[in-house]
């Protein structure tokens, strides 16, 4: 078991727990280091934090995973150490919020079409408060048995190119990068191994101020995780790494803390924050 996760979600976002609950199962585990790094929210910051101040030994980074897109399908881009309370960045991720509910609603519109009958209360229902997104759809889609599981949602409706799937209104890595580093945050490639060029993008985003890949990812294989060790030395870039634990399929799921995190990648991440804001207190 690790003792870093820099790529965890709550119910601020699509995972099933709270954060003070993600926390508190961090610090059981042992862990030093977490991010929460819920989907184009920092709702859960605050209170996971504030729940962290009962373990002494553990950190939260403020963190957060903004989703764009690129012509071959999404990327997801990881921004650490951000100022979750700067008012332009809020109202940057408030418009999000409006297009990922449109777009849910036409997906469920798309579904129907197809002879998936869920209803459109059940969705909100089950997003609450959180940021909806295509979970809270494959949740109901499971709820009427139209599935079999998550993955199944993603891989026969949901998915990139699949039926049901719809756009987001689009924003670019490039912009997702500016906007981590104007909210004085650290800029991270998530899953790089869900992009079909990896390479072609971190040279893209490493002059626009890319700071790291994640290289110690869920299950990634040790030939993976050799290969973009070798993508961050030569990009000097840093290797974060993370579960993306959401705990819809515990059993099927990498746990918190089971990604074998290095506690360098933390170390370094803190190191570069304190040398780009020297206010920093954490």
């Amino acid at each position: 078991m690790s003792r870093v996760d820099l790529h965890i979600h709550s119910t601020a976002s699509d995972g099933k727990l709270e954060p003070a609950d993600v926390v508190r199962e961090a610090a059981e585990k042992g862990l030093v280091y977490i991010a929460l790094s819920d989907h184009d929210t920092v709702s859960g910051i605050a209170p996971a934090q504030e729940a962290a101040k009962r373990f002494p030994q553990l950190k939260v980074i403020p963190g957060i995973e903004i989703s764009t897109d690129i012509p071959q399908g999404e990327v997801h881009i990881l921004g650490y150490f951000i100022d979750y309370k700067d008012p332009e960045f809020l109202a940057q991720l408030e418009d999000f919020k409006d297009s990922r509910r449109r777009r849910a609603e036409q997906m469920v519109a798309k579904l129907d079409e197809l002879g998936v009958h869920i209803e459109w209360q059940r969705v909100l229902e089950l997003a609450g408060t959180s940021t909806l997104g295509r979970p809270h759809i494959a949740q109901a889609m499971l709820e009427k048995g139209y599935i079999a599981s998550f993955k199944d949602a993603f891989d026969e409706y949901l998915g990139h190119g699949k039926p049901a799937y719809v756009e987001r209104g689009k924003m670019l890595p490039t912009e997702a990068v500016a906007m981590i580093i104007k909210a004085r945050g650290l800029p991270v490639l998530a899953h790089p191994f869900t992009i079909e060029d990896p390479e072609g993008l971190i040279s893209e985003l490493k002059p626009a101020g890319l700071a790291g890949i994640e290289v110690h990812y869920k299950d990634y294989s040790a030939e993976e995780i050799d290969q973009l060790l070798g993508l961050a030395k030569k990009y000097n870039l840093i290797a974060t790494g993370g579960s993306d634990y959401h705990g819809l399929e515990p059993t099927k799921e990498t746990a918190i803390g089971g990604a074998k995190v290095p506690l360098e990648s933390a170390e370094r991440l803190i190191a570069l924050a304190k040398a780009k804001n020297p206010n920093l207190i954490f």
